[in-house]
């Protein structure tokens, strides 16, 4: 099965939305820089303000994130659109405003990210639940991972950036039930998303 690269977003749909470095290089190097890519998501959701960064957030509510892992070189997002705003325009306004960051502070120029984004619609609950477990699986220890969204859904942190209520309401609200499922499922979810990633 191709995993069809989407790039027509439409309201009340889930996306996985995924993207790397240019020439599969590192775009976070240090802990600055995943605070400040969070930072970014929080500014153009609308949930977070700082003066020092000219920023246009969408009206709060616009997106849902789902889940999220930020990787040494790539990311991950599964994502709800809320309105007729396209996801496309909250992705690009986030890596613009990020690539400005990065490329200052390393002195570089040019692109940062490889190409377009790409994304993926997520059809039904089946997919929705083992690519959450996907993306949080990521890292070699995603219990000690402060990089994406999986301790905010355990309740061990509070990120803000995540609607946990979603995944949490596919195991009765109970934190503990999802760390199982993750837990058990590392092959299987890993095997179902592998063979519907995008090709090297």
């Amino acid at each position: 099965m191709k995993y069809r690269d989407y790039k027509i977003f439409t309201l009340g749909q889930y996306y996985h939305i995924y993207n790397r470095g240019n020439n599969k290089k590192k775009i976070f190097k240090d802990i600055e820089d995943y605070l400040n890519f969070e930072k970014r998501i929080k500014i153009c959701l609308g949930i977070f303000y700082d003066p020092n960064l000219h920023i246009q957030p969408f009206p709060v509510g616009t997106f849902s994130i789902i889940s999220y892992c930020l990787m040494p070189n790539h990311f991950h997002f599964f994502i709800r659109q809320n309105t007729d705003i396209g996801i496309n325009k909250f992705i690009q306004k986030l890596c613009t405003s990020y690539t400005a960051y990065f490329n200052k502070k390393y002195n570089l120029v040019g692109h940062l990210f490889q190409n377009a984004f790409k994304a993926k619609l997520v059809e039904n609950d089946i997919y929705a639940k083992h690519l959450s477990a996907y993306i949080h699986l990521n890292p070699a220890e995603p219990l000690l991972y402060p990089y994406s969204s999986l301790l905010d859904i355990l309740g061990i942190s509070d990120g803000k950036i995540c609607d946990k209520s979603i995944i949490l309401g596919w195991f009765e609200n109970k934190p503990k039930k999802y760390k199982n499922y993750i837990l058990q499922n590392i092959k299987d979810s890993q095997n179902f998303i592998n063979h519907l990633l995008f090709e090297e």
